[in-house]
């Protein structure tokens, strides 16, 4: 295990990202764990901090860490891996607590326990997928085949940027953000219909057509029985909404 670490991480220059990934997933369990035993009302966990009455969201806690870390990481010399990891770390932390609060400050209201606040678990969940793929050693199609010539390497890299771009205008969020490091899923979701409620089938399908009437089908037999599934993985990870929209 000692051996693997120094080769595919020390050595292959991922440290400091490997911290981030840890920092962010231990981050975003814990004030999953706290909000829910706030919210259960469990006597020996400490409650919300309100300071005068005013209570203090941890996306703000999560902007101090997120400055504390991006600023640390910066100022360290490049030789000090141990304190550059350490900064990653606190900067993986603050990210947790921010984008656990993504759906609040997007809507700029509190929303965490509603049908709105699923949005914050979403993302936390592709960032800890596309933090995971870097860490793997995968990256965005295109940008380490510098030996492929300057135009070839534009070429590809734009290509597969519009595609996943399509793909994520049709309401194809994880297939859009796999596409930038696999290119045949942003392919794939870019030829295939659109999602009936997704920006590109609003502009695109005309009420009552023959395309928007099978992308209703295809969202009813298809990604409806996978949503739910993704919504009870949320769930047990993060608590089920109970307040309505």
């Amino acid at each position: 295990m000692g051996d693997w670490f120094t080769r595919e991480i020390t050595d292959a220059g991922r440290l400091r990202l490997f911290c981030f990934f840890v920092a962010f997933i231990a981050g975003f369990l814990f004030i999953r764990f706290s909000v829910r035993m706030i919210r259960a009302q469990v006597r020996w966990w400490p409650g919300n901090v309100t300071p005068g009455g005013h209570h203090v969201h941890h996306v703000v806690f999560g902007l101090v860490f997120m400055c504390v870390g991006g600023v640390g990481g910066l100022a360290v010399p490049e030789d000090a891996a141990g304190w550059a990891a350490a900064a990653a770390a606190v900067f993986g932390v603050g990210t947790a607590l921010v984008l656990d609060e993504f759906a609040l400050v997007l809507h700029l209201q509190d929303v965490y326990w509603t049908e709105q606040g699923r949005l914050s678990v979403e993302v936390v969940f592709i960032t800890i997928a596309l933090s995971g793929l870097m860490l793997l050693g995968l990256s965005p199609v295109g940008v380490n085949d510098a030996g492929d010539g300057l135009w070839s390497i534009v070429s590809v890299i734009l290509f597969n940027l519009c595609v996943a771009v399509i793909a994520l205008l049709k309401g194809k969020v994880w297939t859009g953000v796999l596409g930038l490091f696999i290119s045949v899923f942003a392919i794939v979701g870019a030829v295939r219909l659109a999602r009936p409620d997704s920006l590109w089938a609003r502009r695109r399908y005309a009420e009552g057509s023959r395309k928007e009437r099978r992308a209703r089908i295809r969202e009813r037999r298809y990604r409806l029985p996978i949503q739910r599934l993704g919504d009870r993985l949320s769930d047990l990870v993060a608590g089920r909404p109970s307040i309505k929209s």
